[in-house]
């Protein structure tokens, strides 16, 4: 199973991702739903009239819009919550929580790691380390709380922890099935050693819609 042949094939679709980044600043909902109808179209009609390999449609049209979905739909969020009233204090917010769980599940499941978390998927990762990760969580939201998001109440800063802090490990779990399926290693090479751009922001992509939905529904509710 493969993406569309030629590179030059994808970059359409690319700039087209890319672009709906660019929505939110429109500030209006049917202008979202419609970009996101007509950009659906846009894909389909391209799978229509360039058609190839008939057999191959389904895969690559699921790979693409996938695609589609999974980084340009749920990284728009990251703008959405850029023009929230907090809006960079919950950006930074999102950042310190993925950090300081990388960071704090990467040594102390170094250090204690003896239950496999889920090996078919990612088999370094250790329940003690996932752990450890939303410990270092709740470390970061409780900096942010005490520095620069005052607002945050500490009921606030424990939930916003956990689940940011579990929904981006699920999000690092997504990425290493979609790599492992693919039998890929690294998901780029931009960053030598770190398995590419796509590992960087694995946690983020999964963080960004929850945070926004968190932060314009729940946020003050406890």
């Amino acid at each position: 199973m493969a993406l569309p042949d030629s590179k030059g094939e994808l970059l359409p679709f690319s700039l087209l991702s890319s672009s709906f980044l660019l929505i939110p600043l429109f500030g209006n909902d049917r202008i979202f739903l419609m970009a996101l109808v007509t950009t659906f179209m846009i894909i389909g009609l391209h799978f229509l009239f360039r058609l190839k390999d008939i057999v191959r449609v389904a895969q690559e049209l699921s790979l693409v819009s996938t695609a589609f979905i999974y980084i340009p739909l749920m990284l728009t969020h990251l703008m959405m919550i850029r023009l929230l009233p907090q809006g960079i204090n919950w950006l930074l917010l999102i950042m310190l929580i993925v950090m300081t769980n990388d960071s704090a599940a990467y040594y102390i499941g170094s250090a204690f790691g003896r239950h496999r978390l889920y090996e078919k998927v990612s088999p370094k990762k250790s329940v003690e380390g996932a752990i450890g990760g939303l410990f270092g969580s709740i470390c970061g939201t409780m900096l942010a709380k005490y520095t620069f998001f005052t607002q945050l109440s500490l009921a606030d800063a424990v939930v916003t922890a956990l689940v940011i802090g579990i929904v981006g490990q699920l999000g690092d779990l997504f990425e290493s099935l979609l790599k492992r399926s693919f039998g890929v290693k690294d998901s780029g090479t931009i960053f030598p050693g770190h398995g590419g751009v796509l590992d960087r922001m694995d946690s983020i992509i999964f963080a960004a819609p929850v945070t926004y939905y968190y932060a314009v529904y729940l946020f003050g509710r406890f």
